[in-house]
């Protein structure tokens, strides 16, 4: 599933090249939203809340769209030719200069702008919020820690205490703070893992490339994430990755069982 930093850079890529357009052609290829046409409206700005994008319109409407696991908007020329198959096309927006592609978009909706809230209302604080203060870090804390006997690589990926966080995010914060995964949340000091949360995300936010290294270099670019089997940066022990989480929350989880405090499971 993509990261809170990937959907906010595809919503800042959309407002630029959409806000205050006029769409020349605006299908939506999604069995209840397969007669609207949004062609003529006005997009007023494109905004992301966690994983979740809104397209604002000129009719007091939004487009939401979710990406899952593996949903993305592309941008091209006029005429380009798409880099993905029709079949898994379910948004066209176009102006006279862009075209917005969607593609394997599982969920989307069509809703008042006024009744957004429907929707994330239910997240904890967004970690790339622009308006980000420390109301919202004390209340990403509050929630985080309302169940101190969690499990901190389950708590991380829990939208609701704090939107943004994925796989990639929750083993390295994991990493770098040196607690496991499998750990309680009270076993970490709150404020810092809020905190480191949000710099990695910020770091990554304006650029495709994801690093919580500080290089850029391929295969270099992570601590611990997709890294099974090698090295550990610190250490040398050999990278473990084991499940975390049950049904369709599970995630395979990467840490080093060495540098990461113990317990551990798998």
């Amino acid at each position: 599933m993509p990261e809170g930093d990937t959907v906010f850079l595809a919503g800042k890529r959309l407002d630029e090249a959409l806000a205050g357009q006029r769409l020349s052609r605006g299908e939506l290829r999604h069995p209840r939203l397969s007669t609207v046409d949004l062609k003529d409206r006005v997009v007023l700005g494109v905004h992301s809340v966690g994983k979740h994008l809104f397209l604002r319109f000129d009719d007091s409407r939004s487009l939401h769209t979710h990406f899952r696991m593996d949903g993305a908007w592309h941008l091209y020329a006029p005429g380009e030719r798409w880099r993905g198959p029709g079949h898994q096309v379910r948004a066209v927006l176009a102006t006279p200069t862009r075209v917005a592609v969607g593609f394997r978009l599982h969920d989307m909706e069509l809703l008042a702008t006024a009744d957004e809230q429907r929707l994330v209302g239910h997240l904890g604080p967004d970690l790339l919020d622009p308006s980000w203060t420390e109301e919202h870090e004390a209340e990403a804390i509050r929630r985080l820690t309302a169940d101190p006997n969690r499990e901190l690589g389950l708590a991380l990926l829990d939208q609701r205490v704090m939107a943004g966080v994925g796989n990639l995010y929750k083993s390295e914060v994991c990493f770098i703070l040196g607690v496991s995964p499998w750990a309680p949340v009270s076993s970490a000091d709150a404020g810092r893992v809020v905190n480191l949360a949000r710099k990695l995300l910020l770091r990554n936010a304006f650029r495709p490339e994801q690093s919580t290294t500080g290089e850029l270099a391929r295969g270099r670019q992570h601590w611990v994430y997709e890294r099974g089997g090698r090295a550990c940066r610190r250490c040398g022990t050999p990278i473990r990755r084991a499940p975390q989480g049950t049904g369709v929350e599970q995630r395979g989880t990467y840490h080093c069982p060495t540098c990461q405090v113990a317990p551990e499971r798998g």
